[in-house]
């Protein structure tokens, strides 16, 4: 009998141990990242928001403090670059996840001793911490399932491991609501130690599954560049630059990353000016959590329902034309008609279609990738660039609370996000085109690197 559910997941004989271990360490990790979020911004914001913050002789809100520190993290996220390239010189996929997880069980053991009576230094190092765990892990985590499949899996695949990270999210939101008066921070650190455990079993397990699989030895074959074979390593902290900035697909792929960084920002303002003109008081809090709610089920409904039906049946192109489109809807009619409501969609259309089907099309891109591209690029791309065009962010959010001063003037800022939103655009349509291209290549035995300009 056909599969009556394939255009919501088209999983074929073989696949489906693979796809949901990957599915159950791609849930892990997200569950650990909503659980530290919330702890390290609501530590340090708490710690500071009585005395504030005073770097020489500048006396920073907690909330301006925290600015300070998300710029920080685009240096640890540097330093993560350079170990990151180091460490893929000599393991890939459950061996660098092995790596990684047993420094960050440490690191949740080292600060379950001492979060519960915080300094300055655990405060700030903790706030790194907890960002750098993000970081590393879902690089880590990417690049392995990147590695371990083929174009035809990932488009068919990706839609089901995908919803491993929206339900991941899902669930540990609501683990930390319920619980969040129960336990401790050091108690929650312990959950995330048994979480990091478990990431490593998955780990493993898949890993094993891939190793002899003769269909993706012959897709690295095909992918690889012939002459990276016997090349001496470069400067660890360049190589994945080199290897992006030598690439148009690669660059096609930062715009992208970059652009929705910005755009992401600007509707982030819009969305919490608006709620804040119209409501005061517990009404404040009250829509922000009805926002999440309805955007974690909508990004959970869209994961389902649509990312892998949309990248199987229209295309990579199509699916990475989804977001901004959704944007564009948003933002136009945020434009026209600046009410609650819309300033409160604005949060939906962003990241109910990011956390999900964007971001499942983008990570595909990496599949037609070589093995040094997969992890040191995407690694300088997901650690750098990310956090590069995150800071930036900062300063635009920064320049836009200091310019646009009245909510009256606040809706125009979509027309800023409607001409990002072009060169959000081609960047995608090129990057969709290349996969394209490249993947008709290789069903025909013929290596991309070769056959397709850069």
């Amino acid at each position: 009998m056909s599969n009556p559910l394939k255009f919501i997941v088209d999983i074929r004989k073989g696949e489906l141990p693979l796809a949901l271990l990957m599915f159950g360490y791609f849930f892990l990790v997200i569950t650990s990242f909503w659980i530290l979020k919330p702890i390290k911004k609501g530590l340090f914001i708490q710690f500071y928001d009585v005395s504030g913050f005073t770097l020489m002789n500048w006396h920073l809100a907690a909330s301006q403090a925290e600015l300070i520190a998300k710029v920080l993290n685009m240096l640890v996220a540097f330093a993560a670059v350079v170990v990151f390239t180091l460490l893929v010189r000599h393991m890939r996929r459950h061996w660098l996840t092995l790596t990684f997880s047993i420094f960050f069980i440490l690191g949740f053991i080292y600060y379950s001793q001492v979060i519960d009576t915080p300094g300055d230094w655990t405060i700030w190092s903790f706030y790194l911490f907890g960002d750098l765990f993000s970081t590393l892990m879902v690089a880590t985590f990417f690049a392995f399932l990147n590695d371990s499949v083929t174009p035809d899996k990932a488009k068919r695949l990706y839609g089901l491991i995908g919803l491993g990270g929206v339900a991941g999210g899902v669930f540990g939101t609501s683990m930390g609501a319920i619980w969040i008066h129960t336990l401790s921070t050091s108690n929650w650190l312990w959950i995330c130690v048994l979480l990091a455990l478990l990431i490593i079993v998955f780990s493993m397990l898949a890993g094993r599954l891939v190793e002899n699989d003769a269909e993706l030895k012959q897709h690295a074959k095909q992918t690889d560049h012939p002459s990276n074979s016997g090349k001496k390593p470069g400067n660890p902290a360049l190589e994945g630059a080199r290897l992006v900035f030598a690439s148009r697909y690669l660059l096609s792929i930062v715009a992208i990353v970059g652009i929705y960084e910005i755009v992401s920002t600007i509707i982030d303002f819009q969305f919490t000016t608006t709620i804040a003109h119209y409501l005061d008081g517990d009404a404040i809090g009250q829509q922000f959590t009805l926002v999440f709610t309805i955007t974690n089920w909508v990004s959970l409904a869209v994961q389902i329902f649509l990312t892998s039906w949309i990248m199987t049946r229209f295309g990579l192109k199509t699916a990475l034309m989804v977001l901004p489109f959704m944007i564009m809807l948003g933002s136009l009619a945020f434009l026209a008609l600046p009410v609650l409501a819309v300033g409160s969609l604005l949060n939906t259309v962003d990241n109910g279609f990011s956390y999900s089907i964007n971001q499942s099309a983008k990570e595909a891109l990496y599949v037609l990738t070589s093995s040094e591209e997969k992890y040191k690029a995407k690694a300088f791309i997901d650690m750098f660039v990310q956090r590069f065009a995150k800071s930036i962010a900062v300063f635009v959010s920064l320049g836009i609370s200091m310019t646009f001063t009245t909510f009256e003037s606040i809706h125009y800022l979509s027309i800023l996000v409607l001409v990002l939103l072009i060169a959000w655009y081609f960047a995608a349509r090129y990057a969709g085109n290349h996969f394209a291209t490249r993947e008709k290549l290789l069903a025909n035995n013929q290596q991309p690197d070769k056959m397709v300009p850069e």
